[in-house]
């Protein structure tokens, strides 16, 4: 199967923090939009099922994206806002800062 170039995950997000994740992706920051583009991460959605949220977007490094994101100044005051709101890994900087999901169907 020919694979896409989307890349996607899920995180639980901390009941007691939900609503003001919710707020802060409905108001997201300027510069940080700007640096995922410059990152090359387009498409970027994400969608929410209760306390549970679906992110994908598309990027052809997405290994690039992430250390360029980690470098980010804009990116980690927002990381820093947002990762205690999270259950699970936030660190660009780890070797694997999300679980990716398999992609097991495409259609072009």
């Amino acid at each position: 199967m020919e694979k896409s170039n989307k890349f996607a995950w899920t995180w639980m997000i901390k009941e007691e923090l939900l609503e003001d994740y919710v707020k802060l992706h409905e108001e997201p920051w300027r510069e940080v939009l700007d640096e995922h583009s410059k990152a090359g991460i387009k498409n970027y959605s994400i969608f929410q099922n209760g306390a549970q949220f679906f992110y994908c977007f598309e990027c052809d490094d997405v290994d690039g994206a992430f250390a360029y994101i980690a470098q980010s100044e804009a990116c980690n005051k927002w990381n820093a806002l947002t990762s205690n709101m999270v259950q699970g890994s936030f660190d660009f900087n780890e070797a694997e800062p999300i679980k990716p999901l398999k992609e097991v169907f495409y259609l072009k």
